[in-house]
């Protein structure tokens, strides 16, 4: 399959792969600009704006900084190791392809399902928390009714084709930025008294202080920060629908690395310094107010319209977040069906490259939000969506770093030097290792609190159900498929990859070459 590009991608993107079936309907249609966006856009959400207030209350601004600035760290490792295979072999199925191929099919249907299910919580809690954004405007319409508004919404843009989209997501997620830069500038004013007329410094470091709960509040937010971290890995997710996936990914992964950790760090710091973590009004799940903690410190300031541009920010990126949710999610088990580990109607797409039938079985899903209307209120609906994400990016990452290790074995194994790679992960194989080794840790550490006196049966359950879950996912696959674990000289390294313009001329150049040493 060839597909002459435009002025940006200068590809002839030949599929080298000898499996023709293989090859995916999706549309490449993605720029760099949009796979940016829509990896920052999947990521600043009502997550960042409202999990934020939850994280400082858990561990104070000291613990939620630090808590976030280690997962920040291990970001960095994951998306190294995801570029170099990404770069290099641009599928739709990305990191749950490479799972399988280089690794154990059974694992390549565990992680799709574990990667399917966190998506589909973060939209759960997305449909919660714009219809309690705008429900602070009007209490007239019911939040249930706001919920199938807002799904109806999203299912019509989700179906449009993949470039409507990424302008979309281009254009909300810029404005997104801005209004966030904005409320940094604002925060700085506030804290050296120049709005409200209080300097407020580091007084909230020190009274109540720095730590809400010392080590056991720092392993709570390891979670908060591991789901609020999860979309940074969408950049592998896009690639299969990128135009020039050598030009774009590598300058999306250290653009969306850079900018999500200044956003994040950025936001618990100022929260940190305007906000006491034992404010009541972060602990108050009824609080509609209270929802963002960038709202309570505009409010605290005394800017009378602080509440509705913040309430206006969040309906922003709750637009933007969700489509991004949406797009990931209905590729992931359009993957999956594809290959045969879900239903076979679910891989279908339509001639514009969309899969329709992914797309309104993920959002069908979404629904589960709807538990936030019964017994436990929103809060507790709330955290335990939050908890149970959190646990499912670590198992993600971890795999991912895993099939980059196998991948360069695999390279190994064949003769194939990692000088051929368009993208080489930095700092290898010391940096994978660590995140591997790091996400581990942190899947049993995060709930660690759960097991100390008083023993919390609900909150061990949230912190460690999905662990059963993957391994009877893998072994029930793997026993039922009797699959096997793949040895690096048999790994399949090449189907997938693209031939670029430049390799294309530069092999000409060599052939030439040695033609005219013949003749002459």
């Amino acid at each position: 399959m060839i597909e002459i590009q435009d002025k940006e991608s200068t590809v002839l993107t030949t599929d080298i792969s000898n499996n023709d079936k293989s090859e995916e309907k999706l549309k490449r249609d993605l720029k760099t600009r949009h796979i940016t966006m829509i990896a920052i856009g999947g990521i600043i959400g009502p997550g960042l704006l409202v999990g934020s207030g939850t994280a400082l209350a858990s561990a104070g601004p000291a613990g939620a900084l630090i808590a976030f600035a280690a997962t920040g760290i291990i970001v960095f490792f994951v998306m190294q190791s995801l570029g170099e295979i990404s770069t290099a072999i641009p599928v739709s199925g990305a990191f749950m392809d490479f799972a399988g191929r280089f690794c154990d099919p059974a694992l390549s249907f565990a992680l799709g399902w574990i990667y399917w299910y966190l998506w589909i919580t973060l939209l759960a809690n997305e449909y919660n928390a714009i219809s309690i954004v705008i429900m602070y405007w009007t209490h007239i319409v019911p939040q249930w009714a706001w919920i199938i508004v807002c799904w109806l919404l999203f299912l019509g843009l989700s179906l449009v084709g993949v470039l409507v989209y990424g302008e979309m997501e281009f254009w909300l997620s810029l404005m997104k930025i801005l209004a966030i830069l904005i409320y940094f500038i604002l925060a700085i004013l506030i804290d050296i008294g120049v709005i409200g007329g209080d300097y407020i410094g580091m007084r909230y470091w020190q009274n109540p202080g720095s730590f809400s709960d010392g080590i056991n509040g720092v392993a709570k937010v390891f979670a908060i920060a591991g789901s609020l971290y999860a979309g940074v890995e969408i950049v592998g997710v896009t690639a299969g629908e990128c135009r020039n996936p050598r030009r774009a990914v590598p300058r999306a992964i250290k653009q969306v690395f850079w900018r999500i950790v200044v956003f994040y760090l950025g936001t618990i710091f100022f929260i940190g310094l305007l906000i006491p973590y034992n404010s009541p009004q972060l602990l108050s799940a009824q609080s509609k107010a209270a929802a963002s903690p960038l709202t309570i410190s505009l409010k605290d300031a005394g800017i009378r319209v602080a509440a509705h541009i913040i309430n206006g920010l969040i309906v922003l990126s709750v637009i933007s977040a969700c489509m991004s949710t949406i797009y990931v999610a209905s590729r992931t088990v359009c993957y999956l069906g594809k290959t045969g580990r879900a239903p076979r109607f679910l891989g279908i797409t339509d001639k514009r490259g969309v899969p329709y039938w992914a797309i309104l079985f993920s959002n069908l899903f979404g629904c589960i939000c709807f538990i936030s209307q019964g017994p436990g209120g929103v809060g507790a609906a709330y955290t335990y969506i939050i908890n149970l994400s959190g646990v499912a990016t670590f198992m993600v990452w971890a795999v991912i770093c895993l099939t980059h290790i196998q991948f360069r074995r695999g390279l190994k194994a064949q003769g194939v030097s990692v000088n051929e790679l368009p993208f080489r992960a930095a700092w290898y194989p010391y940096g994978a290792y660590f995140g591997l080794g790091a996400n581990i840790f942190l899947i049993f550490f995060q709930g660690y609190s759960s097991m100390l006196p008083p023993f919390n049966l609900v909150s061990f359950t949230v912190s460690y159900i999905l662990i059963p879950v993957f391994f009877i996912l893998f072994f029930g696959y793997k026993f039922s498929k009797k699959t096997q674990w793949i040895q690096p000289s048999q790994m399949d390294i090449w189907s997938g990859r693209r031939v670029y313009e430049e390799e294309v001329k530069e092999k000409n150049q060599t052939i030439w070459s040695h033609l005219k040493n013949i003749i002459l």
